[in-house]
């Protein structure tokens, strides 16, 4: 975009087409909730929308407000988390209910900086509360809406080109409009989840190729995945989940018990060596309880 007519340009052209086509979620609601901005934003931490706008209204039912939550044990996050993955999110999410109900009264803050103090609060999360809660002009940058603006900054040539964080930043702040920044970033979103998508974008039916330098100009390539620790050749994140989701429905097993249960096998003594340092660190992260070698959920 070479001058403020173009910014506005874009940014009409944008609203327009997210006002017949944006997404309907529970979290955007009007007037907006900020407990339940704050309860989704964390659930939408590495999990699609689509499952977590089946899940909110039934966690909500379970804590219908800040205080309810913070009054939860780990086991019971845990059985109310169960489906949506990284458990450790959920005990996260109940401690800053915690730590917002003893130091803000049950409100949650609208500041950016205040909101990164909470547990699991990072810089993406603390933005989007503020600005999808309070309407603040903060910079929002997930996956989508950083390939988006990478997008419309520059010509890229592969669709798996992404500009620098601190390139994109400066765009952000350019670009987002003074005024409903939360409408924006739905839109912005909407846009990378729908039309502008990570491996083949729709750019001949984008409402924003004239504005934008990659339409139509990208060859379709795809991003090596980072290797992770595996066993017997799948990620352990799976197997944690695995063993955090079979003590959600079953009572406390021993540790013999429970690979015999996940796995379908009869452990070996390596497998129960294996099996002891996930448990151990599933403890330390607060997903379970282990007296001897019977483990359970926290209580």
């Amino acid at each position: 975009m070479n001058s403020r007519k173009d910014t506005t340009n874009l940014r009409r052209r944008l609203l327009t087409w997210y006002a017949g086509n944006g997404r309907v979620f529970p979290w955007r609601t009007v007037p907006t909730d900020p407990y339940v901005v704050l309860v989704s934003e964390v659930m939408l931490q590495q999990t699609q929308a689509a499952r977590i706008a089946e899940r909110l209204p039934l966690f909500l039912a379970e804590f219908p407000s800040i205080r309810h939550l913070a009054a939860a044990s780990n086991g019971t996050m845990i059985r109310a988390w169960k489906g949506l993955g990284y458990n450790s999110r959920a005990l996260r999410l109940r401690d800053a209910a915690a730590m917002i109900t003893e130091h803000y009264d049950g409100i949650v803050p609208a500041s950016v900086q205040t909101l990164r103090t909470l547990p699991g609060i990072g810089p993406y999360a603390s933005a989007a509360i503020a600005c999808f809660a309070y309407g603040v002009r903060a910079v929002v940058l997930d996956v989508n809406v950083r390939r988006v603006y990478s997008r419309w900054m520059q010509r890229c040539e592969r669709t798996t080109d992404v500009a620098a964080l601190r390139d994109i930043e400066a765009f952000a702040a350019d670009v987002i409009p003074t005024r409903n920044a939360d409408t924006w970033h739905h839109a912005v979103m909407d846009l990378g989840a729908t039309i502008c998508t990570a491996r083949a974008p729709l750019c001949r039916t984008c409402p924003l190729q004239r504005h934008c330098p990659s339409a139509n100009a990208m060859a379709q390539a795809t991003r090596e995945r980072k290797a992770e620790p595996t066993f017997r050749g799948e990620p352990i994140r799976l197997w944690r989940g695995r063993i955090v989701k079979h003590l959600s429905d079953h009572d406390s097993r021993t540790l013999r018990q429970l690979f015999r249960d996940v796995t379908g096998t009869t452990a070996t003594a390596s497998d129960l060596a294996w099996l002891h340092t996930v448990v151990h660190k599933l403890r330390t992260d607060g997903l379970v309880s282990l007296d001897g070698d019977v483990v359970s959920l926290p209580g």
